[in-house]
């Protein structure tokens, strides 16, 4: 991949020199970014054409500094698998403290308010803290529906890792300074939204979503 791109002037490589993590490595990115907007990739997903300028196009219809897309789940081989995780069109602060329903693969934001937000944490969520620390003050994030992120489930990863990924979602609602029983509560929300996710929604569902919009 880096071999086909190395000559093109629209690319730029950055090596670390030391491990900066992932948090490190987006802020390094970003910090050196000139564009109006930045998007996040991880090495083993990849995007469905067209996916930039149907958020970009999105965000100016709506005034979001921040977008999401759904997103097909792959096996760890790289099969689709036919499973949707949806978004809503509109979400809020609020929705996101019960259901962390963006993927940062997926995430489109603009240059600016990603600057101003740095992601602090390089735990499995410091993502997370930084979308609920945006919508906070921006109030929504659009989504797009369409499953334009297809995304690698991973054993090795923060996706097959569900009970690290539990307790750190926990930390986040106390590192909001949250109490016990509030944390508690969106925790509980949170667990019942992550069985929905992985076991109850289907391609097929999201099929006769789309076919509704359509009508």
């Amino acid at each position: 991949m880096l071999e086909t791109y190395r000559d093109n002037p629209a690319f730029s490589f950055i090596k670390n020199k030391t491990n900066l993590g992932a948090a490190g490595s987006r802020n390094k990115g970003v910090a050196m970014a000139k564009g109006r907007y930045v998007a996040f990739l991880d090495a083993d997903d990849y995007w469905a054409a067209g996916k930039l300028k149907k958020q970009t196009d999105a965000m100016e219809r709506t005034g979001c500094v921040l977008s999401c897309t759904a997103r097909e789940l792959m096996t760890p081989q790289g099969e689709l698998t036919g499973r949707i995780i949806p978004v809503k069109e509109e979400i809020t602060y609020r929705d996101l403290l019960h259901h962390n329903s963006i993927n940062c693969s997926s995430v489109v934001l603009k240059t600016e308010v990603a600057k101003n937000y740095p992601m602090e944490h390089d735990d499995s969520h410091e993502d997370y803290i930084t979308w609920l620390k945006i919508l906070q003050k921006y109030k929504k994030a659009c989504g797009i529906r369409e499953p334009l992120l297809k995304y690698r489930l991973s054993n090795q990863g923060k996706s097959g890792n569900k009970l690290q990924s539990a307790r750190m979602t926990f930390m986040v609602y106390r590192y909001l300074g949250f109490g016990i029983l509030k944390s508690c509560y969106y925790f509980a929300s949170y667990a019942l939204h992550g069985v929905w996710k992985y076991y109850g929604f289907s391609g097929k569902e999201h099929k006769k979503t789309t076919e509704n919009q359509r009508r």
